[in-house]
């Protein structure tokens, strides 16, 4: 078993003390978006026998089990985080393993440079992903049904919204999901702007329902995503609920902090809230347009109080352990690769000690006996 030590991502959305105040460190003044845990070449963790990625090179099978490298290839198939926003991200959906295999052949044929700010796929790879909060976090999850979309988009009382709210209403569902959403993206970027100021306006007046969109659009004024995401189902998690988010599913994360797992890609494309490029046609071919309930999820507890997030892929599997004063030592012990986050109190995992924070890779097969008194995260496959 490995402690391990782990890099934190600057992005600009990120909250400046959301994660020192979790690993009980003095806030820098600059912003602390995401600690990744895994093996990701852009950021792998490190441990006392080199970086994360490199071990596993080394030896995939010692250190995945057979059956991993089976399924999933010689690396680690997901990649785990602890997620702060200060801000929103950008509003934004991940392909499906096919749509990602044929658009990163594509851009390969093409010759565009994996870092050109114009490229989408990254890899080959499906990007679903699961959020689970640690505090109240605030999100975007899917489609809103058109007719109540329409009605919020009316109540702001703004008349160059109303040919959207009208395209919502004269169609059937898929059709008006895909056709405001792509009048949204293709307006005359000045009007949008000048929309977006009004509605804006009118959210910070009439609050309530409309006040997460006055945040939205403080932080990205004339941004098309402030109305884009009028359209879609705002979500606010509780400490514990997470939500799932699949493929072709449009998503944005507001405010909060929540661990996140997800499998291993980088394939992004985004619809809004940001100063990247957004490739208009192939989101509109992604894109499921469906309205649909966000189903946030509560944890299923077994026996063994293990409470286990389910989910609809393999490529990771996550599950937390609240350890109360008194509780016994649980054995953790698998056959597949897995890595433990300790978010309250103080868990011992074999022979180390984690406070808040506090991660450890145990590869598969090797003894992991976890007690204390805590909450603790469990990331691993199912293989």
């Amino acid at each position: 078993m490995d402690r391990l030590t782990n890099t934190v991502r600057p992005y600009a959305w990120g909250s400046t003390t959301a994660i020192p105040q979790l690993i009980g460190a003095e806030p820098t003044g600059e912003p602390q978006a995401e600690m990744w845990m895994g093996a990701h070449p852009g950021a792998p963790s490190r441990t006392g026998r080199g970086p994360l990625n490199e071990v596993i090179d080394a030896d995939p099978t010692a250190e995945l089990g057979e059956q991993a490298v089976a399924r999933f290839g010689p690396r680690l198939p997901f990649l785990l985080k602890l997620l702060a926003a200060g801000a929103p991200l950008s509003l934004q959906v991940h392909p499906d393993l096919g749509q990602a295999k044929e658009g990163y052949a594509a851009e390969e044929a093409k010759g565009v440079p994996i870092g050109a700010p114009d490229r989408n796929y990254k890899d080959a790879n499906h990007k679903p992903e699961l959020i689970c909060a640690l505090t109240e976090f605030d999100g975007l999850c899917g489609f809103r049904a058109p007719e109540e979309a329409a009605r919020l988009l009316e109540g702001l009382g703004v008349d160059s919204l109303k040919p959207y709210a009208d395209l919502l209403r004269a169609h059937p569902e898929e059709a008006a999901l895909r056709e405001v959403l792509t009048a949204i993206l293709t307006a005359d970027r000045d009007e949008m702007a000048h929309t977006v100021t009004e509605a804006a306006a009118a959210a910070q007046r009439l609050g309530g329902a409309y006040e997460p969109y006055a945040g939205i659009a403080h932080h990205y004024p004339g941004d098309p995503g402030v109305i884009a995401a009028m359209i879609l189902n705002y979500v606010q998690l509780q400490p514990g609920e997470a939500l799932f988010l699949g493929a072709g599913v449009p998503h944005a994360y507001l405010n909060g902090l929540g661990v996140e797992i997800m499998a291993n890609s980088d394939n992004v494309l985004r619809c809004g809230l940001t100063p990247k490029h957004v490739d208009v046609p192939e989101l509109l071919r992604i894109v499921r347009f469906e309205a649909t309930d966000p189903g946030v999820l509560r944890p299923e507890a077994s026996a063994d109080g293990e409470e286990v997030y389910d989910t609809p892929i393999d490529e990771f599997r996550l599950s937390r352990f609240v350890l109360p004063e008194g509780a016994p030592a649980h054995d953790l012990t698998a056959a597949t690769p897995q890595i433990l986050l300790c978010t309250a109190g103080t868990v011992r995992a074999g022979d180390i000690v984690l406070a808040p924070g506090g991660s450890a890779f145990v590869p598969a097969g090797e003894k992991a006996e976890v007690s204390g008194v805590g909450t603790l995260f469990r990331a691993t496959v199912v293989a």
